[in-house]
């Protein structure tokens, strides 16, 4: 571990928790950009796996790849530090909205600037998700899998079906596995011969 390792990530990622908005999938290239492009503490496939599995564990996405690359750089304290670097900017700051303004969203400057975030947010999320899909496998079926599973949610959106999108995730990590299983099988059988 590098000495200087613990403020570095404490830093990192205090500007990450203050100056990105909506949420994790919003930080996600903000992250990958500074950890991955400009640091170097975790290639790009890390920042892929550490996002498909912060998001099928408990917790908020950005937490979770704070903390995986803080243990990555320097064991439990780093990832205590980066936990902490990520949360502390935005919790000082909904403790002193709620300490001392009450009608916080009623300020017609606050509420025209939340709109406009509102846009930057849906720009931020898609960038991500157009990093992760140019950086994903070329292989048909995880293509055909994404493909489907969104058009699956605009339906169920469109449409006010009731199903949940949790069902439709574990209906499509159901089929992946299947045809993993399936592959290997395949594979076991071609070297048997």
């Amino acid at each position: 571990m590098k000495k200087n390792m613990l403020p570095e990530l404490l830093l990192t990622f205090m500007k990450i928790g203050l100056f990105t908005f909506g949420g994790g999938y919003a930080m996600i290239s903000m992250i990958e950009d500074i950890c991955v492009e400009k640091k170097g503490w975790i290639t790009h496939d890390d920042m892929m796996n550490v996002t498909v599995i912060a998001e099928s564990t408990p917790g908020p996405i950005a937490i979770n790849c704070a903390t995986f690359v803080g243990y990555r750089q320097a064991g439990l304290a780093g990832s205590l530090t980066a936990t902490l670097g990520i949360v502390l900017p935005s919790f000082a700051l909904i403790y002193l909205i709620s300490r001392f303004l009450d009608n916080f969203l009623e300020i017609t400057v606050i509420a025209n600037a939340f709109k406009g975030i509102k846009v930057a947010v849906g720009i931020l999320i898609l960038e991500a998700a157009a990093s992760m899909v140019r950086k994903m496998q070329k292989k048909f079926l995880p293509r055909m899998i994404m493909a489907g599973s969104f058009f699956l949610m605009v339906l169920i959106n469109i449409f006010s079906w009731n199903f949940s999108s949790v069902s439709l995730m574990l209906t499509a990590g159901a089929i992946s596995l299947a045809v993993f299983i399936g592959g290997g099988r395949k594979r076991k059988r071609g070297e048997g011969k």
